[in-house]
């Protein structure tokens, strides 16, 4: 990205002695559930993280990474699995923010630290995120500015975690200042996928022929939006999104998109963070901080030059 991203005043950094103090290397083990790998951001998130263990410990540390697809059953297995092998520290995309509750709880009591990665865990010792409810501010209001502030509106809306909710949350806080925009949809659940994307959009597009816009929670899914309403002649919808992902500024740069803009995440920045607090943590360092919020930047047609990939 051209410009550093910025940590909000709730989400100040480690300590400067904290951050000088990792020069001993260790053997320390780290344990990594996303919520889904096909999706670029959460590759480039758990990328971010293992980069800065194996920097914090010389290279000795061992980092596992799984996805949970969403699911919450097949995440408290993955849990119970990197406590089998030992692991100290967790970096957590929580399947429910609630769901998760009684297991974190009991790994904590047995000395594994829990960080909330990209969504906000119940009890986790500590969260690092974007600004979620920001990133749905931007994203709607560059959506209703190209809307001249009136016509019908659409969310394709994805799995209700904290992140999601957050977004969509923020979104429809903006539209709701524009008597003229009237939001058709807010309930298709596109699985954060491009196939949920593109059947969703097939479904409003049906359902709503007159609609003008959609704001969709992630890139992955406005991908497979965008696709759906090519395929049906739809080429004046207007989609925006949230990631910053480098297929979407890849199409941004060719002028011939849909998508007229994009929330940037900063999903190295989520990891690198969380892999610096938790073994702050298995150190028995102060950490000043539970929550880190690392604010999004809108990527446009007009300005997605200036910017390079994650």
């Amino acid at each position: 990205m051209r410009i550093k991203p910025k940590l909000s005043l709730l989400a100040l950094g480690l300590s400067l002695s904290m951050a000088a103090s990792y020069s001993t290397a260790e053997d320390i083990k780290i344990g990594i559930s996303v919520s889904d790998l096909a999706n670029p951001f959460f590759r480039q998130l758990a990328r971010a993280a293992e980069d800065r263990a194996q920097a914090l410990t010389a290279g000795e540390a061992q980092v596992t990474v799984v996805s949970s697809a969403y699911d919450l059953e097949r995440q408290i297995q993955q849990i119970e699995q990197f406590v089998d092998a030992g692991i100290e520290v967790i970096l957590l995309s929580a399947a429910s923010y609630n769901g998760l509750t009684e297991k974190i709880d009991e790994v904590r009591r047995g000395g594994v630290h829990v960080l909330a990665v990209d969504v906000a865990a119940a009890r986790a010792d500590a969260t690092i995120t974007t600004n979620n409810y920001e990133a749905g501010t931007q994203s709607c209001r560059y959506l209703a500015k190209e809307l001249n502030y009136e016509g019908q509106v659409a969310i394709i809306n994805g799995p209700q975690v904290s992140s999601i909710i957050e977004r969509v949350s923020g979104c429809l806080e903006v539209l709701d200042g524009y008597p003229a925009i009237r939001v058709v949809d807010t309930y298709q659940n596109g699985g954060g996928t491009f196939d949920g994307g593109f059947e969703r959009m097939t479904h409003l597009l049906l359902a709503s022929p007159d609609l003008d816009a959609v704001f969709v929670i992630n890139d992955p899914s406005a991908l497979g939006a965008e696709q759906a309403a090519l395929a049906a002649g739809r080429d004046d919808l207007i989609i925006l999104s949230v990631d910053g992902a480098p297929e979407v500024k890849a199409r941004m740069l060719t002028g011939e998109t849909l998508i007229k803009g994009t929330a940037a995440q900063f999903p190295s920045q989520i990891g690198a963070k969380a892999a610096e607090v938790g073994f702050a943590l298995v150190r028995g360092e102060p950490v000043n901080r539970s929550i880190w919020l690392i604010d999004p930047e809108l990527i446009t047609i007009r300005n997605v030059t200036n910017y390079t990939d994650w």
